[in-house]
């Protein structure tokens, strides 16, 4: 299992699922006195309540799926143990430590072997989806079966950036059943779930729960993260292991949780098995993954700036920038559009952005819907490959305009503030903000000294004085479009 993350959620840890019990019941106290309801000829009876059946055991104890019990056999035998060893290197400690009482007086440092557990899921024969973290870094790696059975296997490919790896298992495996892969896009929420896998390697395990929410994304677990959000119980070691829904079919694969302590606490994602399955299907073909690209900068649509770029209503994800040369720069795209969908499905965040253009491949075509000026439009984008930017030539210097509007501070692009404030070469055009007064409104926007405005209200701004004059100009609702470590992103100054 991965250590805790140290991305910061307030109070929880992220925790990666890789590899006393108490209770207490209600009761009455010993001595105390017990109420008991009287009725009388002139009280009638309180009307009992009646005693529902528990909604989850009602719905799956008897229909074509049969019962909970009788969908845990059929999948079981789809899910193994994932037992990866890993070379440790420790360092050695400093001559004289722990003087004067001798400890550790020869350890100078070495390498070690540390187990590592996980859980897998057969998906076709012989091939079991587990995930990358589970099997990094190994030098040897083993599946064990549920009924005990061990498997020597081979990393066929492994995606660090959803954290998928697929192995591909020696010798007979005839008896492990594969898991058919089920329409995770057609969950709902309030679905009934199955995790199982290892925790903490005590052996195979089942636990049920419901899907808490679908759509989970900019954890800072997985670069493309689109997890379902589940309180069915995962704990460390459940990782790689299966999410399957009340047709026995695979949703999902198990690979994280929020938590305080490091186990369960009702916070677990899955890599939606839309998701994995094109994934798990390249690394078979090739060893690797290969991801569609736009060539755009993009950031979400918040209220203000849904209002200052007139939008009928808060949805879709703004372009912030579009690179010369790339599938979007060739299909027309232009900084200010808002990107509504592609191919037919809705994009309400970039990190949903980001999966459907990744997982639709490079060299295929997909078709967007995008607001520009108030009109609704349809293009059709071939994408890429992700290859490097291009570099640029830096602009002539200026002498600095010292003070502009708004409290802002701002000189023209040269070597010197490229160097100063680390600008990239890509970044040709604008203006460089310098400083910046505490509590103006420009601060308030988050305008940072180091930022490049390259526009003001749509206009380019190339010189401190057309800057001036543009902003001096403008409404007091301004939009700003400034580039900030070689990306561009849309601000609103003066809400």
């Amino acid at each position: 299992m991965r250590r805790p993350s140290s991305r910061s959620v307030p109070g929880l840890v992220l925790v990666f699922s890789l590899g006393s019990v108490g209770g207490a019941c209600a009761r009455t106290q010993p001595g105390a006195p017990v109420a008991v309801a009287a009725t009388t000829p002139s009280t009638p009876a309180p009307t009992p309540v009646p005693v529902l059946p528990h909604p989850v055991l009602d719905r799956v104890g008897g229909g074509a799926a049969g019962s909970i019990a009788d969908i845990a056999e059929r999948v079981t035998p789809s899910v193994v143990s994932v037992s990866a060893t890993k070379l440790v290197h420790m360092q050695g400690f400093p001559p004289g430590f722990g003087f004067p009482f001798g400890l550790f007086p020869d350890f100078q440092g070495g390498e070690r072997r540390e187990p590592g557990l996980g859980s897998g899921v057969v998906v076709a024969p012989g091939i079991v989806v587990t995930n990358h973290h589970v099997v990094a870094d190994a030098e040897d790696l083993r599946v064990t079966a549920r009924d005990g059975h061990e498997f020597d296997v081979k990393l066929v490919g492994s995606d660090e950036k959803s954290d998928l790896a697929v192995l591909r298992i020696e010798g007979d495996s005839s008896a492990l059943r594969p898991l058919p892969m089920g329409n995770s896009s057609a969950l709902r929420l309030g679905d009934v779930v199955l995790a199982i896998g290892n925790p903490f390697g005590v052996g195979q395990t089942v636990t049920m729960g419901i899907v808490s929410a679908k759509g989970r994304s900019d954890l800072g677990i997985n670069a493309y993260e689109d997890f379902i959000q589940t309180d069915a119980a995962i704990n460390p070691g459940n990782s790689g292991g299966a999410l399957v829904n009340m047709a026995g079919e695979l949703i999902g694969i198990n690979t994280a949780i929020l938590s305080r302590s490091g186990g369960n606490q009702g916070i677990g994602f899955a890599i939606p098995a839309d998701m994995a399955r094109p994934i798990v299907e390249s690394l078979l073909s090739t060893g690797k993954v290969s991801r569609g690209w736009l060539g755009i900068g993009i950031q979400d649509v918040d209220a203000d700036l849904a209002a200052a770029l007139e939008l009928s209503e808060k949805k879709g994800v703004l372009v912030s920038d579009v690179a010369p040369g790339t599938p979007a720069a060739a299909a027309g795209l232009r900084r200010g559009d808002v990107i509504l969908s592609v191919d037919g499905k809705d994009v309400d965040s970039t990190g949903k952005l980001r999966n459907l253009v990744a997982s639709a491949g490079a060299d295929h075509s997909v078709k967007l819907v995008l607001v520009r000026e108030g009109r609704r439009i349809e293009v059709t984008v071939k994408l890429g490959t992700l290859k490097e930017k291009p570099s640029a030539a830096g602009a002539p210097g200026e002498k600095p305009a010292g003070k502009a509007p708004d409290g802002l501070t701002v000189e023209p692009l040269s070597d010197l503030s490229r160097r100063r404030f680390e600008i990239p070469a890509n970044v040709t055009t604008g203006v460089v903000v310098t400083g910046i007064q505490r509590g103006s409104v420009a601060a308030e926007a988050g305008i940072r000294p180091g930022d490049v405005i390259i526009e003001v209200d749509r206009q380019p701004v190339p010189t401190v004085e057309r800057f001036v004059a543009v902003w001096r100009a403008g409404k007091a609702r301004k939009i700003v479009v400034v580039s900030r470590g070689g990306t561009t992103r849309f601000v609103v100054v003066g809400k």
